[in-house]
């Protein structure tokens, strides 16, 4: 886990979901939070939290999001490379983008590259668009950038930002 500090992180309700569970007296309503952590520098988190209570629920997906902290590999406030992040039936492409373009991205996949603090990045959902899964597979793809400058001396070659053209 990556150690940031408490006042710096920002957290932001992805989803709130009412959820119900069928047990011997009834059904038994609860809620369910998709909250997303980050501290606007390179460190973002996804937690789910379930309870009765939408305070509890969010509570707990803070929670659980601290946890789930990940290191955003950033060049020039964008991502080094193009990506594709999947998770179950989702899939979304992240593209660098030049200085000034912003983040265009919707939903949760805007959230997380904003709490990651990506300045400029050109985003792109495919398959589902389920919001949980969608933040998902953004984190699948942010793990999986690699370093510009690590990939310069294993290839021996210099190494570009391909920038996205409108």
């Amino acid at each position: 886990m990556i150690e940031t500090e408490e006042k710096e992180i920002q957290e932001k309700v992805v989803q709130i979901r009412r959820v119900t569970k069928v047990v011997k007296g009834g059904k038994k309503m609860g809620f369910r939070a998709a909250v997303v952590v980050g501290d606007m520098a390179s460190h973002v988190g996804l937690g789910l939290g379930k309870a009765s209570e939408v305070a509890a629920a969010i509570r707990k997906g803070v929670a659980a999001a601290k946890k789930n902290i990940i290191e955003v590999i950033q060049v020039e406030g964008t991502i080094p490379h193009q990506i594709i992040g999947e998770f179950s039936a989702s899939q979304v492409v992240l593209r660098p983008a030049p200085p000034g373009t912003g983040v265009i991205a919707g939903g949760a996949v805007r959230t997380i590259l904003e709490l990651a603090g990506v300045k400029n990045v050109v985003a792109k959902s495919l398959g589902s668009n389920n919001a949980v899964n969608l933040a998902r597979a953004t984190l699948d793809g942010l793990k999986a950038l690699k370093d510009l400058e690590t990939e310069k001396k294993l290839r021996g070659k210099d190494l570009k930002i391909n920038y996205v053209t409108a």
